[in-house]
């Protein structure tokens, strides 16, 4: 009997799962530990947005059948977004389906237009998915440095796009996950042109556009001209209404992909949980007060971890996301970002992100996700700073316990 899977096979050991056995272990010996490693809010979603989902699940026909490329209702509340928040009138049926979460949405695509032998370009780190969700089919993924403000990056991607074979499609992250870079329009302007150029799609994960902390809300690329007939675009309501766990996400853009996508989908599932998505609807459609407040809440603990630990670890404060990513202390320069995160996780009781889990071009960092309240945030800074104050000193705790 075979137990070795091709696809199974292509997959590496999973880069957190060593973090995350110290972070279970530690706990079951009752320590607290404040866990800054996975992008998941802990605020509560709109009052508004829970009381449609209770009126919704308690209609007898909604435990029946979704269709997998969601509701008319919420698809058109998506459109209505993208008039709002971009300016652009998209067509519900042709430019727009509702995936499981933005995650879901990027793997499905990746199979639905994947193939053996094909190339994909993705910039390096990159949140997971990016890279492994076109490997899985038997794709390849030919990586550049992910640092879209370096002079060099066009020349870097010019280069992976007229090498050969021409890839199918380049990945696209901004707001960056894990490192925060946010570009702007012209950015996507050059990014177009080249993609029209070597005659590729763009797939634009935009998930964190809402949670930004300058004048500037982060763009999207459909507003390029002609980047609607080349580029699909991801977006999710996880991050703005703290509804990680509804698993409701958006594609929206190129009537190929979409229609791609669609049809895979079709095969695959019957969308989320109808009254999921009623309230979803409600969400877009409804006051949005609610996502400034989380706007002021990601900047509120941003500032209180990067200003209470600037004298022991500087970092750089985003400008958007829910993440600060962070370059290893000087001082555990000679270690690699999992041994550091394991360290900061023994002997301060904080959890982090081993910059590795992103790709090669992730060593060196770790991704701290802001989804602590800033008393818990104060309480890491103590422990933080006590830790690299004393770490000359300190036994290292974390060999032991291997």
């Amino acid at each position: 009997m075979r137990d070795a899977f091709y696809r199974i096979g292509r997959l590496p050991p999973y880069v957190f799962a060593e973090v995350n056995r110290l972070k279970a272990e530690a706990r079951a010996s009752g320590r607290d530990i404040i866990d800054f490693g996975m992008g998941n809010p802990d605020s509560k979603p709109p009052a508004h947005v829970v009381a449609k989902l209770k009126e919704a699940v308690a209609d007898p026909r909604s435990s029946r059948y979704s269709v997998s490329r969601g509701i008319i209702g919420l698809r058109r509340a998506q459109a209505a977004y993208y008039g709002r928040r971009f300016g652009l009138e998209l067509d519900p049926d042709r430019e727009i389906v509702v995936t499981i979460g933005s995650k879901e949405g990027l793997a499905n695509l990746a199979q639905a237009i994947s193939q053996p032998g094909d190339v994909f370009v993705v910039p390096d780190p990159s949140y997971p998915i990016h890279t492994w969700g076109f490997v899985i089919p038997g794709a390849e993924v030919r990586h550049i440095p992910n640092l879209p403000h370096d002079p060099e990056f066009f020349s870097w991607l010019e280069a992976a796009l007229a090498q050969k074979p021409t890839p199918v499609a380049l990945i696209l992250n901004y707001p960056c996950n894990p490192t925060a870079a946010t570009v702007d329009l012209a950015f996507y302007e050059r990014v177009v042109d080249l993609a029209r150029h070597y005659g590729i799609y763009i797939i634009s994960d935009l998930a964190y556009c809402e949670i930004y902390f300058g004048n500037t809300p982060p763009p999207s690329i459909l507003q390029v001209k002609g980047a609607r007939e080349i580029a699909v675009e991801f977006t999710t309501v996880s991050k703005s209404y703290s509804m990680a766990g509804w698993r409701i996400g958006f594609a929206c853009g190129a009537p190929a992909l979409i229609g791609a996508l669609t049809k895979i989908k079709s095969y695959l599932d019957y969308g989320t949980f109808l009254p999921v998505q009623v309230a979803a609807a409600a969400a877009l459609n409804g006051p949005q007060d609610y996502v400034e407040r989380m706007r002021t809440l990601y900047r509120e603990r941003r500032d209180a971890l990067v200003d209470g630990l600037k004298t022991v670890w500087p970092m750089e404060k985003p400008d958007a996301s829910m993440f600060v990513w962070a370059k290893l202390p000087d001082a555990f320069s000679h270690l690699s970002s999992l041994e550091f995160s394991k360290r900061l996780l023994v002997e301060a009781e904080a959890a982090v992100a081993p910059g590795i889990g992103f790709g090669p071009g992730g060593e060196g960092h770790v991704r701290i996700a802001l989804v602590e309240n800033r008393q818990r945030i104060r309480q890491a800074v103590r422990n933080i700073r006590q830790f690299l104050q004393e770490a000359d000193t300190r036994p290292q705790q974390a060999e032991q316990m291997r």
